[in-house]
Order: structure tokens, then C-alpha cells, then sequence
């Protein structure tokens, strides 16, 4: 039996099949994406269809993808987690620049408790970690606003195993990391063996090889992948995209993918995967690839 739902921090329980808002903003994360009614819609649809994990970010927009969610869901339904990020500071279209300094740090967490309505971040993940400021300092910032009842639980992005490791040892706060991880890009497996064993989430980002494993049958003959999935796709009478994120939710129960769209035919298409059941036969052809 596939399990439906993740507790983070062994408490705080979340359906695995989330909604990610980066594609709510316009093309590399900056400025607006079209009518922002039709951004308003699509996150009231993923509430409706029963998503409870909404995943956003302080730069995606920057700021345009947080004030949407408030838009959209304020005041939030009972169970719902919204899981925010910051440590990341943009100046264009796909510009990033790593800011881990702790006053920027508590600087960037209020302002995200403003724009979503919120007294408490149920997850706040630190988007990268500062090569340039000692990662003591950095969790050392968020465990203080943990304390202060600004953050219920401190999430890592992109990291490694070893890096999670000695983040473990400065911080007890840790709930969840967030990587690239998918049917075919594998190399944070020992992180997410990490996870399993310590029972934190494990929230990949590009969990459909950014648009990569969602080709159709009739195009898929030109790269492995996209062949096995869209083979097992028609064989169950779905698609390649759902195929690929049901093999995340049936590798892993760590594995909580929040895949992201702007469109309201992809957020339904995306969603049901939850729905879908492979075989032994699906598991091992779709293992196989990693």
C-alpha cells in the first residue's frame, strides 16, 4: 500500500502529492505570469482537489509568488502547510545571488510572514546554504526564529548527505530538504536514504525533469525514458507525466513531490498520478533507468 500522506517532523501530516508555485511567476522566476485571476484559480484548484503541502519562495517573483498564495488561500483551511523559502536574492530573469547572512536571513522570514498572512512558517527552508557564512550562523538564525514562534520547522535546499549531516548535528529544527531528484536524475539518492532512515520529507524539485518525462507516446521514441514511460502509460491508459511522478510516490514514502504549472489541464493531470498503481513489472522497468 502506497501511503497518501507524510508527517513532517512526525507530527505535522501532509498529503505527499503537493503544489509548487515557481511557475506562477513569469519565465526565469521573474515578474508576472499572465492574469494573475488565473494563478488565484489554479491554487484554489490544487486546495479543492485535496493538496495540503503548497511549496513557494520568497524570489519567486520575487515576492509576486508568496503575495498570490495570501490572494488565493488566506485564511487557510484547516491542514493546510504552506512551506516557504528564503536565503536567495534575485536581480533579473534567472539572476540568483546566495545571501545567508543571519540579519538577511531574519530579514527575508518576516518579510515572507507579511506578504502570506501568517504568525508561523510551517516550513521554512533555507534556499542554499552560504558557501561565504559559516552554517552555524546560518541555522543558528533560524533556529532563533524558531524559538521566537516565527518558524514551526527548518527545511534545507540543495544540499548534500554529508551536509545534512552536520546540519543535523547544530540544529534539531530540520524537517524536510528539497533537491533535483526524478525518475532519471538519481544523484541525491544517498541524501534521500539519509532521509528515510531519519524521517525527514524529501521534496524533489524538477521531479519531471523540467517538462523532460512528460512526452507523449507518439514522440517518445527518441530517448529511453520517455519510451518506458510512455510505453507503461499506454499499457494503464494514462500519461507519461503521471507515470513518472507515481514512481516517485511508489520509490519512496520520504518522497513528497510538489510538481509545479500554470495550466489548469496539467495541475488535474499532475494530481491524479496520486491515483495511479504500478506493478512489480512498472517498478523494475522504471528502476532500471536510475
Amino acid at each position: 500500500m502506497i501511503p497518501e500522506t507524510f508527517e513532517l517532523a512526525g507530527r505535522l501530516p501532509v498529503r505527499r502529492l503537493g503544489y509548487g508555485t515557481a511557475q506562477l511567476t513569469g519565465p526565469g522566476y521573474w515578474g508576472p505570469r499572465g492574469d494573475a485571476r488565473d494563478a488565484v484559480g489554479l491554487l484554489r484548484r490544487a486546495v479543492e482537489r485535496g493538496v495540503t503541502l503548497i511549496d513557494t519562495a520568497d524570489n519567486y517573483g520575487p515576492s509576486i509568488a508568496e503575495a498570490l498564495v495570501a490572494e488565493a488561500l488566506y485564511p487557510y483551511p484547516p491542514g493546510l502547510v504552506i512551506a516557504t523559502k528564503g536565503g536567495v536574492v534575485r536581480t533579473g530573469p534567472d539572476a540568483w545571488h546566495i545571501e545567508g547572512r543571519p540579519e538577511r536571513l531574519r530579514a527575508m522570514c518576516e518579510a515572507s510572514l507579511r506578504r502570506l498572512r501568517l504568525d508561523t512558517i510551517d516550513l521554512y527552508q533555507l534556499h542554499r546554504l552560504d558557501p561565504d557564512v559559516p552554517m552555524a550562523e546560518q541555522l543558528g538564525a533560524l533556529d532563533e526564529l524558531r524559538r521566537e514562534g516565527k518558524i514551526r520547522h527548518i527545511g534545507l535546499d540543495t544540499v548534500t548527505a554529508e551536509q545534512l549531516t552536520a546540519a543535523r548535528q547544530l540544529t534539531d529544527g530540520i524537517a524536510s530538504v528539497q533537491n533535483r531528484y526524478n525518475l532519471t536524475d538519481r544523484a541525491s539518492e544517498p541524501l534521500l536514504k539519509l532521509c528515510e532512515a531519519h524521517g525527514l520529507a524529501f521534496l524533489p524539485w524538477f521531479p519531471l525533469g523540467n517538462g523532460s518525462l512528460t512526452t507523449s507516446p507518439k514522440a517518445a521514441g527518441r530517448a529511453t525514458a520517455t519510451r518506458v514511460c510512455a510505453d507503461i502509460a499506454a499499457a494503464r491508459g494514462t500519461s507519461p507525466g503521471r507515470i513518472a511522478l507515481a514512481w516517485l510516490l511508489h520509490h519512496s514514502p520520504a518522497l513528497c513531490p510538489t510538481p509545479g504549472t500554470s495550466s489548469p489541464a496539467h495541475l488535474e493531470e499532475n494530481l491524479d498520478a496520486a491515483t495511479v498503481r504500478l506493478d512489480a513489472d512498472d517498478m523494475s522497468r522504471l528502476d532500471a533507468l536510475g
